[in-house]
Parts: structure tokens; C-alpha cells; sequence
């Protein structure tokens, strides 16, 4: 009459694992992918900012191209190529740095920047003080507009350094 077996409890379960709060390898896991999206999202940013600019540069200079076989006019065609190189490197590089440059020194920077010495020693060098030339006085405009034309690529295909 007294069967121990009849005081017994049934078998109870624990209850069932919460999905919350995550263990610490899932706040791990999310932590990495918000940060690999965002470094993506800068990527893709830049590279962006990096096509949109080289597309922009290269078809100022078709319009350059085109206005000086309108014109002719060496001084034109040397004001408008400095100032579409000087604002394609106040883009890309700090304003401290690119700036102040004139002259030789500005040429000097164009060629650092290109790894040659097409504007200090070669058709380039025209850009230092031909806006300042009799107008007619360019020795090979295609050879100019080549050089330009091949900086701008390098530089905009380039990642920044800033």
C-alpha cells in the first residue's frame, strides 16, 4: 500500500533554449558583417567618386580638344588644360598640397604624379608659361593634349592618397 513507486513524479523537461539573447559568437558574427558592409560601402563609394571623375575629365578635355581645332589658339588651349589639371588635383589631394604650386614646381608635381617628365621636360613644359605666348606659338598641340590625356587617366584610375 505504500508502493514507493507510486510517489514518484513523471520526468519534467527543461524548457526550450531561448533564441534570446544570442551567445557571444552571433554579437561577434553580426559585429563583422556591419563592419564588412560598411568598409564595402566605402569601397564602392570611392571607386565610384574615382569612375565618375575620370569620366568627367576626360570629356572636359574632348570639349578642350574640339574648342582648339575650332580656334587654334595656343593661349586657350594652355589656360584651359592648366585649370582642368589643377582642379582634377585639387580633388584628388589635399589643397595644401597642390594649391600653391606654379611654375616648375607644378610641373615637377604633375610628373611625380605620373612617374615620367612629360610636363617638365617634355611637350608639357608648355603649359608653364604658354597661356603667356604669342598666340600660334605651340609646337605639337597633339602631343600636349596626349600628355594631359594620360595623366588624367593615371591619376583618376589611381586610389587616393588622401
Amino acid at each position: 500500500m505504500n508502493d514507493p513507486l507510486a510517489q514518484l513524479r513523471d520526468i519534467h523537461l527543461p524548457p526550450p533554449v531561448s533564441w534570446w539573447p544570442p551567445a557571444p559568437g552571433w554579437w561577434l558574427l553580426a559585429a563583422l558583417v556591419v563592419v564588412a558592409i560598411g568598409v564595402l560601402a566605402l569601397y564602392l563609394r570611392r571607386r565610384r567618386r574615382r569612375r565618375e571623375l575620370y569620366r568627367v575629365s576626360l570629356q572636359e578635355l574632348d570639349a578642350i580638344r574640339r574648342a582648339f581645332a575650332s580656334h587654334a589658339d595656343s593661349q586657350q588651349l594652355a589656360a584651359a588644360l592648366s585649370q582642368l589639371l589643377r582642379r582634377v588635383a585639387i580633388t584628388r589631394w589635399p589643397d595644401e598640397e597642390v594649391a600653391g604650386l606654379t611654375g616648375k614646381d607644378w610641373l615637377a608635381w604633375l610628373d611625380a604624379r605620373s612617374g615620367g617628365n612629360d610636363f617638365s621636360a617634355g611637350a608639357g613644359s608648355f603649359l608653364e608659361d604658354g597661356a603667356y605666348r604669342p598666340a600660334g606659338e605651340i609646337r605639337d598641340a597633339e602631343a600636349l593634349l596626349t600628355v594631359v590625356e594620360n595623366w588624367l587617366k593615371k591619376v583618376t584610375r589611381e586610389a587616393p592618397r588622401v
